[in-house]
Parts: C-alpha cells; structure tokens; sequence
C-alpha cells in the first residue's frame, strides 16, 4: 500500500507499486484507464505478467484486454467504497500518514468483519 496526497496521478504511483514485485510473482494487473500507459504496460511485460488494463479512447493504437477479467475490477471498486464509508477515511481527519494508514487498516479490518 502507498499512501500519497489526493493530487498525485495514479499511473507513476502505480508503475512504483509494481516495482515492489518480483518477476513470476503476479499473474494479472487489472486496472482502469488512469493506468494505461506504455510506460506501465512496459512494468507489466518485465514482470511476466498480463496486463487487462482498459485502454483510453483516444489511443491510437487500440490494445486488447480481457473484457471477462475486467469485469472483476468492480469488486475492487465496491471495497474501496466500503472502507470510504468510515469518516476518517473518507474524509482523512488523521493529517500523520501513520495515523491515517492506521484507520485505513482498521476499516479495511471492520469491512472484513462484516
């Protein structure tokens, strides 16, 4: 997990997430069109895993992905909703990046509960 301030794009926070893997560790890398770049899609290829990454609509050479596996992605989006349903997540009362990491384990521990 990396926290980072809300400004930051996700694509480069990504590719430096992706860094932390070895090669063979993964399989797949799902993501949505923020992470479609040929940068990350490169981070992918190294990692020998497959990338079902939905490309952007202006790309001009359009890329194929697994529209089965993509259809996943939803349930990471319905987790991180969850967890955002806890105040001092949603809303990040806690400034420390410790205490804040803090209540997002402890939400992502109270979603799991449930």
């Amino acid at each position: 997990m990396i926290l980072t301030p809300g400004q930051d794009g996700d694509g480069p926070l990504g590719r430096k997430l992706l860094e932390s893997f070895e090669p063979g560790q993964i399989k797949h890398v799902l993501g949505d069109t923020a992470y479609d770049g040929d940068e990350t899609r490169a981070c992918v290829r190294q990692l020998k895993a497959k990338a079902c990454i939905k490309p952007h609509k202006n790309r001009t050479t359009k890329k194929r992905y697994d529209k089965v596996r993509y259809r996943y992605r939803n349930q990471i989006e319905r987790f991180f909703g969850r967890i955002k349903q806890f105040r001092r997540v949603a809303t990040r009362y806690e400034k420390p990046l410790q205490n804040f990491a803090g209540f997002i384990w402890l939400a992502v521990l109270m979603v799991n509960a449930l």
